[in-house]
């Protein structure tokens, strides 16, 4: 193996283990949104707008996430963007002024989505350089990481390990991963100085935004109410109710591990629909049964059914544009604009009637991402 393809190898298992990273930061976050909502002492309203300010964070700056990686490169793009999201992890549970957490909660959505699209452009070059599908490794990864987050969070609860211990270790220990791994990454300048602002989406982009908008919001009510739903509508203690997060992302590694070798023979727009049709049919059993052991099997199948949504979408993006960073970041922008839509939507319909209907806009979005996908891939396929 030659020096080239040697530092190739070595930045591919960085950016692996920033995807890793993210999920366990991102899954030590969602283990405590029950902790939060009883620190703060919030209604499921109040919490949904902590959730907004992250998503207002995120939106605002996947507007100019392309021209920023571009500017600086995946690497220390990476390095800046996961240092302030571990920052404000070990944080959250810092105050319980209402105000700080809003605060803290939009600079979290600035860090985490300039994350998302600094190792997702990164992914994409590194998919290119081999010239065969890994984005979907690279996201199993992070479920991984979500995985091992949320049952590391389970144990520590189960041990009575307070909150804010927990989420600031997690911090310390994400920080110094993600310092460790982008000294590795590759050092290359994505786009110049001026391209990859935002633009608004069109043809293929705007679709592909569309479903990453549809795939996003039903991904991250799995992520931030699933816990919550196990221990407030199925009266689950903590400990057990976090397997919810687990047992969601276990699933989602699981899928999107095998996820490059079924994309190399199966049609985007076949994997997506069949995918997607699972997880709406698995999220409405979920909550017509109501039964803690159910519900954890059907995260499980939803987690299979989102799992290649995101992977699929963000390297058909990556492919648009000569800039990497710049489609990935148009076609985030659009579905994180679904996402911040999407905790509220969940939150005021579970204020004025139950978070089980709440949670029923997951299986009802799913739905729409089945039926939608056939046309809306079929560009992307040919």
């Amino acid at each position: 193996m030659n020096p080239d393809s040697t530092t190739v190898a070595r930045a591919t298992w960085a950016v692996r283990l920033q995807f890793f990273v993210a999920g366990v930061l991102f899954a030590s976050f969602g283990v405590h949104v029950p902790t939060i909502k009883l620190h703060y002492a919030l209604g499921e309203q109040a919490l949904a707008i902590a959730m907004l300010a992250a998503g207002v964070g995120a939106v605002a700056t996947l507007t100019q996430a392309g021209r920023w990686v571009g500017r600086l490169g995946a690497r220390r793009a990476a390095l800046l963007s996961g240092g302030a999201t571990a920052l404000c992890l070990a944080l959250l549970l810092s105050s319980h002024a209402y105000a700080g957490l809003l605060a803290v909660m939009v600079v979290f959505g600035v860090g985490t989505s300039l994350f998302d699209v600094s190792i997702n452009a990164a992914a994409g070059e590194l998919e290119q350089r081999a010239g065969r599908s890994l984005m979907s490794g690279f996201h199993g990864m992070f479920s991984l990481g979500g995985m091992v987050g949320a049952g590391l969070g389970s144990l520590l609860l189960s041990h009575e390990v307070g909150g804010a211990t927990h989420l600031v270790a997690m911090a310390v220990l994400g920080a110094a991963a993600i310092g460790g791994a982008g000294a590795v990454m590759l050092r290359t300048i994505a786009g110049s100085d001026d391209k990859g602002g935002f633009e608004l989406p069109r043809g293929l982009l705007a679709l592909l935004g569309v479903l990453g908008a549809l795939g996003l919001i039903a991904e991250g009510a799995m992520y931030d109410w699933s816990v919550l739903y196990m221990k407030q509508e199925l009266a689950s203690e903590a400990s057990f109710a976090a397997l919810a997060y687990a047992s969601f992302s276990a699933a989602m590694a699981a899928a999107r591990f095998g996820g490059d070798w079924i994309r190399e023979r199966v049609s985007p727009a076949v994997l997506m629909s069949g995918s997607a049709a699972l997880a709406a049919v698995s999220m409405a059993a979920v909550l017509l049964i109501g039964h803690p052991m159910v519900a954890l099997v059907g995260f499980a199948l939803v987690g299979l059914g989102f799992a290649n949504v995101v992977p699929v979408l963000f390297s058909a993006a990556a492919k648009v544009d000569a800039n990497p960073a710049h489609g990935i970041a148009v076609v985030a922008s659009v579905g994180y604009l679904g996402m911040m839509a999407g905790p509220p939507l969940i939150g005021i319909i579970a204020e004025h009637a139950s978070l089980t209907l709440g949670l029923a806009t997951v299986s009802l979005f799913a739905g729409i991402l089945a039926v939608a996908a056939p046309r809306a891939l079929r560009p992307a396929a040919a």
